[in-house]
């Protein structure tokens, strides 16, 4: 696929490095000839230097038979107004634009047909918000992943020494919750993966990857870990976008705190907060500061400043001082290896967080969503079976008749109800519309089924793309 990335800032250039390994044709456009310089030095790509906006440089790097625009550029309005330009100028197939301001977020007739032609729309700051979200809700995971609108969960769960399922093979998942399905898809111990199958054993500190319906999401998480007490006191270190977001979600549910650097900015978080929100002006690397405000109290403390140092620094900090759990916001991927474990319960990095939302418009076939997993090294996909048994590799078969490649594992599929069936049943608005089927090796795929699949190595997503492309049969 030929697509132009406008913007080599740290999200543009996580994309190009995701895409890049994927053998795509890239072009990164940026008017930082320095930043251009060390993405060319470093990954396979074209650069071209000059504003996005200006269609002799959109041209330059190869609109007029680009396959997608990725409009990442620090400005909301560089990213709407080459967007535009792609396709009214060069007819680009697909556009997305990387936007901040709320104002255009709650306008899609702005952004969309008629206005600024863009197909989709990202906003790295809503989900890192929501990834802290679901952190909150569920304290003992390290990552909550949804698929098909929330039916399903994928949990990433480190497993304690005495936990009902911990020191014991997989296969007692089934017996230990005999009218709950859920489905252990993928093991890592010291970094290394582990074959999930029944007779694995889950140690203490293993990684462990678990689909579940939403439903059942708690009791999945207490056979592996003890369950923590609710999260009802946060502290947040910094009110830039996403602390202002977070705050804002948090509400008066929790008692929430926010510590701000710049007394302006403290002024702005005050009028656009809860009164119930306490906005304190200070360095949250400040321990005298922390301990006034009583950070060994806080059930959740998490740095979301725009400098990795101090981020890192608070959260360490806060732990020592007694906060039971930190999440850092740390830019830097080398930075997020480093320091996980190492009194910061979570790094979170922000281009990981967001690169999926622009993976699912990439992958080939029809894909509903792509989550990036263990800092880019795995990922999971949800995509959808379409054909018949003479145009598909997938459709009609058991699962243990397709020809998976070595490291990827289908955990589940969500299938529609059956219409004909739906109408014949009185009351019928009370059963859901979709079923969840966790994958067992019987399992058969029928068409339009959202198969989720877990990949532990990115390198062979193609070789899963192909399996689930249909054949020129079913044309």
């Amino acid at each position: 696929m030929k697509i132009i990335i406008l913007g080599a800032g740290r999200v543009g250039a996580s994309v190009a490095e995701s895409l890049v390994s994927e053998l795509n044709d890239i072009t990164v456009v940026d008017t930082d000839v320095v930043q251009l310089a060390q993405l060319q030095e470093h990954l396979d790509l074209r650069t071209v230097a000059g504003n996005g906006t200006h269609p002799p440089v959109l041209e330059q790097a190869g609109a007029g038979d680009a396959d997608m625009l990725i409009a990442t550029a620090a400005r909301d309005e560089t990213n709407l107004v080459a967007c535009q330009l792609a396709a009214r100028v060069f007819n680009v197939p697909t556009r997305i634009a990387r936007i901040r301001a709320p104002e255009f977020l709650e306008h899609p007739e702005i952004t969309g047909e008629g206005g600024f032609y863009v197909d989709h729309v990202i906003c790295p700051e809503q989900t890192v918000t929501d990834y802290v979200l679901k952190l909150i809700q569920f304290p003992e995971a390290l990552q909550v992943l949804e698929f098909a609108e929330g039916r399903v969960d994928l949990v990433a769960v480190r497993a304690y020494a005495g936990g009902p399922l911990v020191s014991r093979p997989i296969r007692e998942l089934r017996t230990a919750h005999p009218t709950i399905d859920m489905r252990v898809v993928a093991v890592f111990r010291d970094d290394r993966s582990i074959r999930a199958d029944g007779d694995t054993l889950i140690e203490p500190g293993d990684e462990v990857f678990l689909l579940a319906a939403s439903e059942h999401l708690r009791t999945a998480l207490s056979d592996l870990r003890r369950m923590d007490k609710p999260v009802r006191r946060v502290m947040i270190a910094g009110g830039g976008n996403i602390g202002l977001r977070l705050a804002r979600a948090l509400g008066s549910d929790y008692q929430v705190k926010v510590l701000e650097a710049s007394r302006q900015r403290c002024n702005y978080l005050a009028t656009q907060l809860p009164a119930s929100t306490v906005v304190l002006y200070g360095d949250s690397t400040d321990e005298g500061l922390l301990a006034e405000e009583a950070v060994a109290d806080m059930d959740l403390f998490v740095a979301l400043t725009s400098d990795d140092e101090n981020n890192i620094m608070s959260c360490m900090l806060a732990k020592r001082m007694g906060a039971r759990r930190t999440i850092a916001l740390i830019n830097r991927q080398a930075y997020a290896d480093l320091v996980v474990g190492n009194r910061i319960d979570i790094a979170i990095v922000p281009s990981q967080t967001t690169i999926g939302k622009l993976l699912a418009h990439v992958r080939r076939g029809d894909v509903a969503a792509v989550h990036s997993l263990r800092r880019g090294a795995a990922e999971a996909l949800e995509t959808i079976a379409h054909g018949d048994p003479k145009s598909s590799k997938v459709i009609g078969r058991r699962i243990e008749q397709i020809d998976l490649p070595r490291g990827a594992t289908i955990g589940a599929i969500v299938r529609a109800t059956e219409p004909d069936a739906l109408e014949a049943l009185p009351g019928r608005r009370d059963r859901p519309r979709y079923e969840v089927i966790m994958a067992h090796h019987d399992t058969v795929i029928r068409a339009e089924d959202h198969v989720i699949v877990f990949v532990e190595n990115k390198q062979i997503i193609p070789k899963v793309e192909k399996l689930f492309q249909v054949g020129v049969g079913f044309f």
